[in-house]
């Protein structure tokens, strides 16, 4: 399983519900790396999708602990062993925790690689994952060139960002 976040210097991922920052780049890497994919979320996070909809041209999981609970287009898990049993259809490569703060925390033990775009700056913040470069359990196999934000289709202000690849090191789960 993967996980795929933006975090902020100090590994924050929101604020009041949203993104940090829209950025371009960012999305259309999410979109290429998850496209065609299996997406695991929960419900705060699809209210952030345009129109409260599921993303296209993915598999979509919501995880929401009530039995009543159904999304035109989506399959809902109501625990994480009901998740666990309807990914066992899927290959684990190809499912992609997206958040939010939760759902990341709850599955990370479960991930051994994280896509992880990070912003150069320090936003207002009150939701954070823990901070790989912190932890033993994982490291930085891939880190792409510095890239900066543009003004007019980028939210967030004006600061650099770049791609990284983590790989749980097998220590733990």
């Amino acid at each position: 399983m993967n996980l795929i976040v933006a975090v902020d210097r100090d590994w924050g991922i929101g604020y009041k519900g949203d993104l940090l920052a829209r950025v371009r780049d960012d999305l259309r890497n999410f979109a290429k790396v998850t496209s065609g994919k299996v997406v695991v979320y929960g419900t705060n996070t699809l209210a952030t999708f345009p129109g409260g909809q599921v993303l296209k041209n993915r598999i979509n999981i919501i995880l929401n602990p009530s039995p009543d609970f159904k999304v035109e287009g989506a399959i809902v898990a109501n625990s994480l062993d009901d998740l666990f049993k309807k990914l066992e259809d899927y290959n684990k490569e190809d499912v992609f925790v997206i958040g939010g703060a939760s759902v990341y925390n709850q599955l990370l033990p479960y991930c051994t690689k994280a896509y992880v775009t990070k912003f150069d700056k320090s936003f207002d913040k009150d939701t954070y994952i823990p901070n790989l470069d912190e932890s033993d359990d994982w490291i930085c196999v891939y880190e792409s060139e510095e890239f900066r934000t543009n003004p007019v289709t980028d939210t967030g202000g004006d600061f650099s960002f770049k791609f990284t690849i983590y790989e749980k090191t097998g220590k733990t789960k």
